[in-house]
């Protein structure tokens, strides 16, 4: 299966989150939003966890059709299609939302303890998909401590008086520098607000033009001349 060609680093921001911040022994996911980038979730979450059983919810059905028949058997893993998505959430301990909603639907009472969500989707501030009342329990790790206040679902949080900018535990890298610990306790409900930032498709860049430079392959362009 031809590998979705966008939203590489962002997956990848999320499977690093994931490595440090979802329980060790997760093996049950629920992908909410079956595109593009719910596929390169996934695979990228696979990467880090030892994930055995997926849900996946979309409100387009087809999409979600789409999405089970082409990864299922590619990557040997139950993918099951749900409609209830608060049931398919209590019963995961990884939720994944990549969607393009301007209203929460991930809520304070579907997350289990010990639960780890990486929130995707909400990159403006019209964009939202995690339940402010959640946001403001749950330990929150943001990938730009900035950009979740003005725009990522902290932002929700932040405008109806529910937590402020200090409340949001750690950016990412200060938990991969170790300057903080990561997951301090198997019962806490985590939250990684993904808004994205320009470092990480700079990254990802480098790292493709190093394995073309590897692999010899790639054209080379003098723009010198």
């Amino acid at each position: 299966m031809a590998r979705p060609a966008t939203g590489w680093s962002c997956a990848a921001a999320s499977a690093v989150a994931a490595k440090y911040l979802a329980r060790k022994e997760s093996s049950v996911a629920t992908i909410c939003g079956c595109g593009q980038q719910g596929r390169a979730q996934l695979l990228a979450v696979l990467l880090v966890l030892p994930l055995t059983k997926i849900y996946a919810f979309d409100i387009n059905k087809r999409a979600a059709i789409d999405f089970r028949n082409e990864l299922s058997p590619e990557l040997k893993i139950n993918i099951e299609l749900v409609r209830d998505l608060p049931s398919a959430i209590q019963k995961s301990d990884v939720c994944i939302t990549c969607t393009t909603a301007n209203e929460s639907f991930v809520c304070k009472e579907d997350a289990r303890p010990g639960t780890f969500i990486a929130a995707v989707g909400a990159d403006n501030e019209d964009k939202q998909e995690i339940d402010p009342a959640l946001i403001a329990s749950a330990k929150v790790v943001a990938d730009s401590l900035d950009q979740s206040c003005a725009i990522g679902d902290v932002h929700h949080a932040i405008a109806k008086g529910l937590m402020r900018k200090e409340d949001i535990y750690a950016e990412l890298c200060e938990i991969v520098a170790g300057h903080k610990i990561g997951r301090d306790a198997d019962n806490e409900i985590i939250v990684f607000d993904s808004t994205g930032v320009a470092i990480e498709d700079a990254v990802a860049a480098a790292a493709v033009y190093e394995r073309a430079l590897a692999d010899g392959i790639g054209t080379v362009f003098d723009f010198a001349a």
